[in-house]
């Protein structure tokens, strides 16, 4: 016969070491450094008015556990997009509104209501951005300042999605998807390096996986 256990309700007062100990385990768990009230409440060990009364505030408590808060109102839209490619590429394919309560997506959609009034018009946003060419890319980075080449190494956020888009979300040669493989990591490689005279364009670019990458080295 089983005995009964006792088993505190959340709002039961705690330590306050013991409340962090809980919001870096979350994180952790969830692979972020920022956590809405939401994720902590679908995770988390105790309630959220615990943290949010011993600390002062939501916001405070991330800090004293050296988080980030989840709904800091400056967002750019850079930072909007990038967490939407996020998750574009975790899942291959258009995300949803659920997508931001669950990993990878670090923000929740309140930033996206903020900025775009609605998360369809934040993805209407990011698709039409998605869409404007590089104007340095559609020239091939092929301006040049005496014998320097003016050209950026990394692409721009619009020509990774383009690359990812391009290649279905999947690694160029073994095939790996993050959709697919838990684990996987994409990449947005140059096929002739850069240290080689490779350009940052949408020719010269391809997605790999993270171990492909790092067996390609700077190999063409």
């Amino acid at each position: 016969m089983n005995n009964f256990e006792y088993s505190p309700p959340k709002n039961t007062p705690v330590k306050a070491d013991e409340l962090l100990n809980d919001l870096k385990r979350v994180a952790e768990h969830l692979k972020t450094n920022i956590l809405s009230m939401k994720l902590y409440s679908q995770h988390g060990k105790y309630d959220v008015t615990n943290l949010s009364k011993r600390f002062g505030t939501w916001n405070d408590a991330l800090r004293a556990a050296d988080l980030k808060p989840a709904n800091i109102c400056n967002y750019s839209d850079e930072e909007l997009f990038e967490n939407i490619l996020n998750i574009w590429q975790h899942k291959g394919k258009q995300p949803v509104r659920r997508d931001l309560s669950i990993h990878p997506s670090k923000l929740s959609q309140t930033p996206y209501n903020r900025r775009f009034k609605s998360w369809a018009h934040a993805l209407q946003a990011f698709i039409e951005y998605a869409n404007i060419k590089d104007i340095s890319n559609s020239l091939k980075n092929q301006l040049v300042i005496g014998n320097v080449k003016n050209a950026n190494r990394d692409p721009s956020l619009r020509l990774r999605f383009r690359v990812l888009k391009r290649d279905s979300f999947s690694c160029k040669q073994c095939g790996a998807s993050p959709a697919k493989n838990i684990g996987i990591e994409l990449h947005v490689d140059h096929i002739r390096p850069w240290s080689k005279g490779g350009e940052t364009t949408l020719e010269n670019l391809q997605t790999l996986c993270q171990n492909c990458n790092l067996g390609k080295s700077n190999l063409e």
